[in-house]
């Protein structure tokens, strides 16, 4: 079976990655039943390593990389779909570098004008790289209140940018709580997280 590459991306600090990146990994185990699925650090620091180390022997496997010694690391054999958690503060030829690996890219966004104006250059990196080989490229708010004038301010800046914002998701407790325990909204009983798992309904489709 293809690998196929998630790169989750965005060089500001504290935007969402893990969050997203766990439960991606979390959705594509559950959604996708006879795939093995590697959850990675491109910088190979293996800082997802804590989280899957607190993962329950009782939820469905996730995997890191394959590490032998005096050799690069690599997914484990059997791997089906790979999902890269980035580093902060990665542009420009490294970018461009794990822009060729991916398959699709999701980037997570907050709606404060800090974490905006910091991925304003990322974003036109993006758009050239989608513009030059139709690399699939999905925007995912994090943490968003659509009540808010921020969530408007979020909204015109995405639209600017000539991505698509698949969804956004709400600030809740559930994401904390579960990551805490190696879980993700995928390993629990459905009606305890209702309301979140209808907001990844598109990321599901676009996956």
């Amino acid at each position: 079976m293809i690998l196929k590459v998630f790169l989750v991306a965005n060089p500001k600090g504290g935007s969402g990655k893990s969050t997203l990146a766990t439960n991606l990994a979390g959705l594509l185990t559950h959604t996708r039943m006879d795939s093995l699925v590697m959850l990675g650090d491109v910088d190979r620091q293996q800082s997802s390593g804590y989280w899957l180390k607190c993962r329950p022997a009782s939820a469905l496997p996730i995997v890191t990389w394959e590490i032998e010694e005096g050799k690069p690391a690599k997914p484990p054999k059997g791997t089906t779909h790979a999902v890269l958690d980035t580093p902060a503060g990665m542009h420009g030829d490294r970018l461009k570098s794990v822009l060729k690996l991916a398959d699709q890219v999701l980037v997570p966004v907050q709606a404060s004008m800090f974490d905006l104006m910091a991925s304003q250059a990322f974003f036109e990196e993006l758009a050239e790289a989608k513009a030059a080989r139709g690399l699939p490229i999905g925007v995912v708010g994090m943490r968003i209140d659509e009540r808010t004038r921020s969530a408007e301010q979020f909204h015109r800046f995405i639209e600017s940018t000539g991505l698509p914002l698949l969804t956004s998701l709400r600030s809740t407790q559930n994401y904390v709580q579960l990551a805490a325990h190696g879980l993700t909204l995928f390993d629990v009983a459905p009606h305890r997280v209702e309301k979140d798992l209808l907001q990844w309904d598109p990321i599901r489709a676009w996956v």
